[in-house]
C-alpha cells in the first residue's frame, strides 16, 4: 500500500439486481430491501454491501445474495460500474452492479424476511435511492437481449413447465406480448426441449404438455457451433 499512499481512497461497494418470476401472477420481480443505515435509510434499495479487503467482486455480490436469500448456486452476472463523483451523498462510492436469475420458490423466506426483503414488480417499482434506478434499467433491457440469445429464462422456471408458462415468462420480461405460433415454432425447432409425459390440467380440462430444458443437450449443441436464438420481439 505504501507505493499509492499519496493517492485518495475510495469505498466499493456491490449492489444486486434480483430478478425472479411470479409464474402465478405472470409478473418479473425485483427483490428490494429497506435501507437500515444514513444516508437514506428507510428509503427502497437494491440490496449491496461493501467490498472487503480480501475479496474478489464477485465473492462479494455472492456473499450479499446469499445472506439474503440462503442460495449460494444462482446465475450471477456483472451488469456495470457505477462510479459519478456525487452518486452516493455519504461518501466517494463506486459501485459494481451484478443482476441474478432466481427461482422465487427457491429463497429461504424466513432469512429474506428477517433481512427485511421485499418483492416488487418491475412495473411498479418505487423511488429508489441513489442511482438504483438507472442499475435496475440497464440490468433489464441487458436481460431483454441475453434472453433471445442464451437460454437465460430457464433460471427462473420450475423444472418442468409448459409452453404457454415460457411465453408467458419472456413477454413479463420483454414487457409486451409476443407471437404465440412463432415463439412455439422457434424454441421447438432448436430442439432444447424435451417433452414430457405428463400434463398441467389445473388451467384447462384439455391440459398443456410439460416440457423442460434439456441442459446436457444445449451444452452439446452449442459446444458444436449451435446458436440459440429466441427473437420473437
Amino acid at each position: 500500500m505504501k507505493n499509492y499512499s499519496k493517492y485518495s481512497k475510495y469505498l466499493v461497494a456491490v449492489d444486486c439486481i434480483v430478478f425472479g418470476y411470479d409464474i402465478q401472477k405472470k409478473i418479473l420481480k425485483l427483490l428490494l430491501v429497506k435501507r437500515s443505515f444514513e444516508p437514506a435509510k428507510g428509503s427502497w434499495s437494491l440490496p449491496g454491501g461493501f467490498v472487503k479487503e480480501k475479496e474478489d467482486l464477485d465473492a462479494a455480490a455472492g456473499r450479499v445474495l446469499r445472506k439474503l436469500t440462503g442460495l449460494s448456486t444462482v446465475f450471477l452476472s456483472q451488469s456495470h460500474t457505477y462510479g459519478e463523483t456525487d452518486r452516493d451523498s455519504g461518501a466517494r462510492v463506486i459501485s459494481t452492479a451484478y443482476y441474478a436469475l432466481i427461482a422465487i420458490r427457491d429463497i429461504d423466506q424466513e432469512l429474506a424476511k428477517d433481512n427485511g426483503a421485499h418483492w416488487r414488480s418491475v412495473s411498479e417499482l418505487p423511488s429508489l435511492i441513489f442511482d438504483h434506478s438507472d442499475m435496475v434499467k440497464r440490468a433489464l433491457t441487458d436481460l431483454q437481449y441475453q434472453i433471445k440469445v442464451k437460454p437465460l429464462g430457464f433460471e427462473l422456471l420450475p423444472e418442468k413447465f409448459t409452453l404457454v408458462q415460457l411465453q408467458e415468462l419472456y413477454e413479463a420480461i420483454y414487457q409486451k406480448k409476443v407471437d404465440k405460433r412463432n415463439f412455439r415454432k422457434k424454441i421447438l425447432s432448436m430442439g432444447v426441449l424435451e417433452k414430457l409425459g405428463e400434463k398441467e390440467k389445473e388451467t384447462s380440462k384439455k391440459g398443456a404438455w410439460y416440457y423442460m430444458f434439456n441442459k446436457e443437450r444445449y451444452e452439446k449443441l452449442n459446444s458444436n457451433g449451435f446458436s440459440f436464438n429466441l427473437d420473437v420481439s
